[in-house]
């Protein structure tokens, strides 16, 4: 009797274990990918605001510059993969719960839930355009059309306003949280020298401004449709971007943040080695 517990306790901890390696490899795999992604787009929309904008500095334009070079189908196909790794990490912590003491909470679920579709979304369109089919229309395109049809529904002005106040608010609360350092509760500190602390405080800090300045403008960009009650006024990631060189600041504003999504690249390799999953 004693010894079939014992043997069912050690089955159930084998599985445990492989379930928790999987799971940690698939979020590791996936904030690689997304390392990949940023990393890109920062190059190109640092090409756009030195005048070389042929392409566009969004998820499509990234995916389309890796196709472009040799082995580039290998590679856009482990994007995809990574990236539905990503979404299945993001799925587990919705079901068992994150990593840390209130990794269990509701809030912190439904966050990892909204995150998991999201990441589905973002690794079907990496995944379609390895296949061959494009990746679909550019982030421009979709959010006009997004917006267009938002707006045709009742009170859809009312609900892309509060949509663009929504991505605002995460815009500026995702600064507030880079430059607290809030991603130091999720490394393995212990792992890190004083050296590769201070780097990683350069990429997180760097990096999480610019990507949050970016979801602020778009967020503006958005109200300010519902508001003028114009789709066109929405923009993806690459007109937001691109909005930025006609500031008083000009390309350099534009230059800045393109480093700082660079940066934020960086950050998303060094999470992937050194984060608690």
């Amino acid at each position: 009797m004693e010894t079939s517990a014992v043997a069912r306790t050690g089955r159930i901890g084998v599985r445990r274990a492989a379930k928790g390696s999987v799971t940690e490899g698939a979020a590791r795999a996936g904030l690689a990918a997304r390392g990949v992604i940023y990393l890109l787009v920062g190059v190109l929309a640092l090409r756009v605001a030195f005048g070389d904008g042929d392409r566009q500095a969004d998820r499509n334009g990234a995916l389309a510059a890796i196709a472009d070079k040799p082995f580039g189908a290998v590679l856009l196909w482990a994007l995809g993969v990574g990236l539905a790794g990503m979404a299945l990490w993001r799925l587990s912590e919705a079901v068992f719960g994150a990593a840390g003491p209130d990794g269990r909470k509701a809030g912190k679920r439904l966050a990892a839930a909204a995150r998991c579709v999201f990441y589905v979304s973002v690794a079907w369109s990496v995944l379609s355009f390895a296949a061959g089919s494009g990746g679909g229309r550019s982030s421009d395109e979709q959010s006009r059309d997004l917006t267009a049809r938002a707006m045709a529904v009742p009170a859809g002005q009312w609900l892309v306003g509060a949509a663009g106040v929504g991505i605002a608010v995460a815009g500026v609360w995702m600064g507030v949280q880079a430059v607290r350092r809030h991603y130091r509760k999720k490394l393995k500190l212990g792992e890190l020298s004083p050296r590769t602390r201070r780097l990683i405080d350069v990429t997180g800090v760097g990096g999480g401004a610019a990507r949050a300045l970016v979801f602020a403008t778009a967020g503006v960009f958005a109200v300010r449709a519902a508001v003028d009650y114009r789709p066109n006024q929405a923009k993806g990631l690459d007109d937001t971007l691109r909005s930025l060189a006609d500031t008083p600041f000009g390309p350099w504003l534009l230059a800045l943040v393109a480093a700082g999504l660079v940066l934020f690249g960086l950050f998303s390799f060094a999470l992937a080695r050194w984060r608690r999953v």
